[in-house]
């Protein structure tokens, strides 16, 4: 139960604070650390004969790194206020919430302000991009960050405590840096690709559900696995997917990456495909609502959890 209390204590100090830029503006982010390691690791590792194992004995060297890191966190004797500051710190649904809200704000001003906002939170070029295609990344953005970033660390905190949420974190950083398709990282980011598809595999599909169910649209379940099958991810389907039907809008389509077009499929493809600043707030709306729903079942678990432990004395 004291995992759980600690949990939701880590939400609501994310929500209340997210991250103060005058702390991060002097200290390394966690995640920033992360990424050095990983960065390192590419470094030392990715040349040479047997890439795929390299990268295997990569993935494995970031895993042990954050057992360590839990355990030495465990150790510091502050009770559970060192675990609650730190799942905290590596939640990210405020921070979420205010970067996409960034974006709309943006694109009410200029499409060109629209553009440099969702620069900040996501990979393809956006330099021609209309007010549509600004929109559109920043919803799905919002989507599969929603799951990234704050739904599978809940999950694997709730599960593993600690040592489970940093293990995800370290696996994810690791899929985003060298998990790419690449010449250079095809065969040595394999192990963290798929690493990072095995531990997002039920909390991408909890959150379609928990979108689904804020929206109403439970009964549409059946109908966002589908759409979810049309995404070239297998995870980050489903929570645009659930995105796009709550919205009434069509995500993913074309889109261009590092000058190149790529003709991806749409998810949701008979939705509204003219989007504005005012789907985003919807958006951003969604995201608080299932954050909400989110705090509501680990409540009730922690709940259900005291009544058991009463009536079994």
């Amino acid at each position: 139960m004291m995992i759980h209390l600690t949990l939701i204590g880590a939400l609501l100090l994310d929500a209340w604070l997210g991250e103060p830029p005058a702390l991060w503006n002097r200290l390394p982010h966690p995640a920033v650390l992360m990424g050095r390691a990983v960065d390192r690791l590419d470094r030392a590792l990715n040349h040479g004969r047997f890439r795929r194992a390299r990268g295997v004995l990569a993935l494995a060297t970031l895993v042990g790194l954050a057992l360590i890191l839990a355990v030495l966190i465990a150790a510091i004797p502050l009770g559970p206020l060192p675990e609650l500051i730190t799942a905290a710190i590596l939640l990210a649904q405020r921070s979420l919430a205010d970067h996409v809200t960034a974006v709309a704000t943006g694109l009410r001003q200029s499409t060109g302000a629209g553009r440099s906002a969702v620069a900040m939170i996501v990979s393809r070029d956006t330099a021609a991009m209309d007010d549509t295609a600004v929109a559109r990344s920043a919803i799905e953005s919002a989507a599969e960050n929603l799951s990234d970033g704050v739904i599978a660390p809940v999950f694997w905190f709730a599960l593993a405590g600690l040592p489970g949420l940093l293990v995800y974190k370290f696996v994810n950083t690791a899929d985003s840096m060298i998990g790419y398709r690449t010449p250079r990282h095809a065969a040595f980011g394999w192990a963290s690709a798929r690493a990072d598809d095995l531990l997002n595999l039920i909390p991408a599909r909890l959150t379609a559900l928990l979108i689904a169910a804020t929206n109403g649209q439970l009964t549409a379940m059946p109908a966002i696995r589908a759409e979810a099958a049309r995404h070239k991810s297998p995870n980050a389907g489903w929570p645009e997917a659930a995105m796009a039907r709550a919205l009434g809008v069509a995500l993913a389509g074309p889109r261009s990456y590092d000058g190149v077009m790529r003709d991806f499929p749409f998810v949701n493809p008979k939705g509204r495909r003219t989007l504005g600043a005012q789907d985003i707030d919807r958006a951003v709306a969604l995201l608080w609502r299932s954050w909400g729903a989110m705090i509501s079942l680990v409540v009730i678990w922690v709940a259900l959890s005291v009544t058991v432990a009463r009536l079994s004395t």
